[in-house]
This record gives C-alpha cells, structure tokens and sequence, in this order.
C-alpha cells in the first residue's frame, strides 16, 4: 500500500501539512479516520446483543473492563450484511463524548500519511448516506480512500430521519 501512495502523492513533501489515517476496508472499499481518532485495534470477543437496539447496533462487549458499544458500519453505510464468524472480526476502537465504541469492519489496513493539500471534496453523485458521513476523498493510485467522520457515523438518528 505504501508504494500506491508515494505514486499518488508524487512525493511527499516535508514542508507539506500532513494527515495521517488508519485505513480499513469493507468489500473492497477503503475508508480512512484519522489517527487522532483512533484507540486502538481489536478482535471484539463475545459481543452480547441488545434488545430493541437500532440495527447498527450489533451490541456491547467487554474490553479490558470498559462497556464498548460495538457498531456495524455496514449497516451505517447501507451496506448488506456480510456473516464473519467471531474471530475473524475486527474492530477499530474509538471514543466520542466519553463513550467507546468499537466499528466493526471486514478489515484493517495501513496507516498513510497524505498531504493535506490534496483531498477532494466529496462529490455529488455520492450515495446520501455515503456523503453524510464522509468529510474528503484521496486518490489513490487504483482506490479513492474516503475519508469518514467518526462524531457523524456515530449519530444515531433514524434512516427516516436521515432520508429526509
């Protein structure tokens, strides 16, 4: 992945404002939070169900003594539901607001340093949920990586709230 990005950016300039991502996939996309956002990275164990929780919701676990909710960004994202059995899933551990979370993907990727020059807003024929949540696009030699708001992914409003 490190060389994708060195092509992309045509070097890497010192001098040049740079953000760092944690990168993850889902299908084949790949989606990026900052660093800064960023806990740790885990495999969630046990994760019990809640009853009555909104479907992004898959439950809460256990991690080293602190009540993680553990959210589907698939479902966030509009996207089908994919059967992993329990240890192949990660998650990316967060905190917004003084609650963790832990967003479960299909995968992690790397960490990229990229210029902060050369993001791109996010277009307009961009799925309305997609749009919601991201904040910028990178190209990358073969992928877009898009940039995703951690505060807006994790607002819980309805899909008929967001829909209007």
């Amino acid at each position: 992945m490190s060389e994708q990005i060195a092509s992309a950016d045509n070097k890497i300039n010192d001098k040049d404002p740079i953000n760092e991502f944690v990168t993850f996939f889902i299908d084949d996309q790949i989606f990026g939070i900052p660093v800064s956002d960023i806990h740790e990275v885990f495999h969630p164990q046990s994760i019990t169900r809640v009853p009555l929780a909104p479907p992004e919701i898959r439950g809460v676990l256990n991690l080293r003594g602190r009540i993680v909710t553990a959210i589907e960004v698939r479902e966030k994202l509009n996207l089908p539901a994919l059967e992993q059995d329990q240890e192949s899933l990660m998650a990316i551990g967060v905190e917004i607001n003084g609650e963790s979370y832990g967003l479960i993907i299909d995968r992690v990727g790397d960490v990229l340093q990229l210029p902060r020059g050369k993001s791109e807003a996010v277009p307009m024929n961009f799925d309305p949920v997609w749009q919601k949540f991201t904040t910028e696009i990178y190209r990358l030699e073969d992928k877009l990586l898009i940039i995703l708001d951690i505060k807006r992914l994790l607002d819980f409003e309805t899909k008929s709230e967001m829909a209007a």
